[in-house]
């Protein structure tokens, strides 16, 4: 593992809690020398990720839509800034130029990346970690209605287990360094499981 993909809020959000969990995340990252991949922003939870990165001596990607970046909060000092010309080539090019994802607190878009990644890894797209940092419960309610969807039978219990979980930045990494795939399998059923 080289890169590690971090969604999050472009907002701080109520709790200093955040903040302080994306810093600690992006040093701890420059600290094993992996580097952050990232929305581009320097606004928010990901301006804090990627200023802690830097400010530790990390190496930081930023990839950015044109159109943020004309709105003037694209994080300039990144190592590498690349603007892309949508959204979708944003993710894409995140995806491709990351090992593992991790998602912090966010709103829409994070949750928008977070279960992109999760449904490519479940279409066997890729075959790489989807992580949660759990600060301060965040994630709580939705791993709840995940579970809830498992219940309900629209998600196989094989690929809710695609998405690991953590309390901590030291927790999140040892279980990225720790995460081994899981042997492919298919969204679809097979005919003995109709």
């Amino acid at each position: 593992m080289k890169s590690v993909c971090v969604f999050c809020g472009s907002s701080p959000g109520n709790s200093s809690s955040y903040a302080d969990t994306a810093r600690e995340l992006g040093r701890a990252l420059a600290a094993h020398g992996l580097a952050l991949v990232y929305g581009g922003g320097r606004v928010g939870l990901m301006g804090e990720v990627a200023s802690s990165a830097l400010a530790a001596g990390g190496a930081v990607v930023g990839v950015i839509p044109h159109s943020l970046a004309l709105k003037e909060i694209a994080q300039e000092d990144c190592t590498e800034l690349v603007v892309v010309n949508t959204m979708h080539e944003r993710k894409a090019l995140m995806a491709d130029r990351s090992d593992a994802f991790v998602a912090l607190p966010g709103g829409y878009g994070t949750c928008d990346e977070l279960f992109e990644i999760l449904t490519w890894a479940q279409l066997g797209i890729h075959r790489k970690p989807v992580a949660i940092l759990n600060t301060n419960g965040f994630f709580t309610p939705l791993l709840a209605w995940l579970d809830h969807i498992v219940t309900e039978g629209l998600l196989k219990s094989k690929h809710r287990a695609l998405l690991v979980v953590a309390d901590s930045v030291p927790e999140l990494l040892a279980k990225l360094t720790a995460w081994v795939p899981a042997e492919p399998t298919t969204k679809w059923v097979t005919p003995e499981e109709r």
